[in-house]
């Protein structure tokens, strides 16, 4: 190794405070069986269908990919009932996040979101000058909707609904997103970041459609990366309303959606395969609800998830918790002083899980 010169360059104020994103602890290889569950990863590779066209598109990469997307766009513009132009597309959702903050936010301007919720909107919001206004979640991991509200002032440009709130789970329904969009000025963008939407009770997801249609400052966040399984690829897009749709095609890096991420988002959208993904999100919904169950039983009190994992609010003890699952041959996901989340995975791992989680409360 060399020796490095003086660094006497002048980086932003901005970062000084600003925590790097922290990704799921990878599994050791120290040569005990583990199993990874600590980045909320589809546990199935992705449907036949959808490789062999990843693998089909690899011929052309020595060409750039159509930065305009425009098949997947329009694909994906009748999906949601909105023409391809209000489809925005980039490196997964949280990518098309940091494209709203760089198309609304100034400096010194307010982003309000839930906390806990996903880790990268402070990161997102700081990093190019806005002011993270992180509302605690409630007692039970959920959006206070309420306190939301109240935080909204002049500077506000937008707000971040995670629905189902990662890492907690609890999920927003119809009614409290528009009693809520009631009280938020039509000049302050609403974002609803559905990354889980899949993996909800079909039942009772969000009716983000008629929301959208319904609400001008709406956008609406998706991802490929998890019930679709393309989270190595890096594809997510938002469906927006045409003047901010334009915004975020300024504001985006340009040929963000490679040749394989978009021909693997087109394959998943085929008919067949998306019968295959609603039979994969199913059985993740009953392990959810197996697992809760079995959780329960042991008297765990954890947050309603209708995401693809589970969460236990253990404060101070959630290293220790996560470094017990660890031990035992299980990877979870710590957040501070938060809590721990674990991802619903292979039976095996979910087993595991409540065998571990027994094993904890009878120390």
């Amino acid at each position: 190794m060399f020796d490095q010169p003086a660094e006497n360059i002048r980086l932003r104020p901005t970062l000084e405070g600003l925590p790097a994103y922290v990704a799921g602890k990878p599994a050791a290889d120290d040569g005990i069986l583990r199993y990874k569950i600590s980045s909320n990863e589809s546990p199935f590779p992705p449907v036949p269908a959808v490789r062999d066209a990843v693998i089909a598109s690899l011929g052309a990469t020595h060409r750039y990919p159509d930065a305009a997307a425009g098949e997947l766009r329009e694909r994906l513009g009748a999906k949601h009932g909105v023409e391809p132009a209000q489809i925005a597309l980039s490196t997964g959702s949280v990518a098309v996040s940091g494209d709203l903050v760089r198309a609304l936010v100034g400096e010194g301007d307010e982003v309000v979101h839930a906390w806990r919720s996903f880790e990268a909107y402070p990161i997102l919001v700081g990093s190019h000058g806005g002011v993270s206004v992180a509302v605690p979640v409630t007692a039970t991991g959920e959006h206070d909707l309420e306190a939301m509200a109240a935080a909204i002032t002049d500077r506000t440009r937008l707000v971040l609904l995670c629905t189902p709130n990662n890492p907690t789970g609890p999920s927003l329904s119809t009614d409290q997103v528009e009693e809520f969009l009631a009280r938020v000025p039509e000049h302050v963008v609403v974002a609803i970041d559905e990354a889980y939407r899949e993996f909800h009770d079909p039942a009772t997801v969000l009716g983000t459609a008629g929301i959208f249609r319904r609400h001008g400052n709406v956008v609406l966040l998706r991802t490929f990366s998890k019930l679709q399984g393309l989270a190595g690829l890096r594809i997510g897009y938002a469906v927006a309303h045409p003047r901010l749709a334009r915004a975020l095609s300024q504001v985006t890096v340009p040929f963000g959606a490679s040749s394989p991420a978009q021909a693997g988002a087109l394959a998943s959208l085929q008919p067949a395969v998306q019968e295959e993904l609603e039979h994969r999100a199913e059985w993740i919904r009953s392990e959810r609800s197996r697992v809760l169950a079995a959780l329960a039983e042991q008297g765990w009190q954890l947050p309603a998830s209708q995401g693809n994992f589970v969460y236990f609010p253990l404060g101070g003890q959630s290293a220790e918790f996560a470094e017990f699952a660890d031990a035992r041959g299980l990877v979870l996901r710590a957040y501070g002083t938060d809590g721990v989340r674990a991802t619903i995975a292979e039976q095996e791992a979910n087993d595991l899980l409540i065998e571990i989680a027994a094993a904890w409360r009878e120390r």
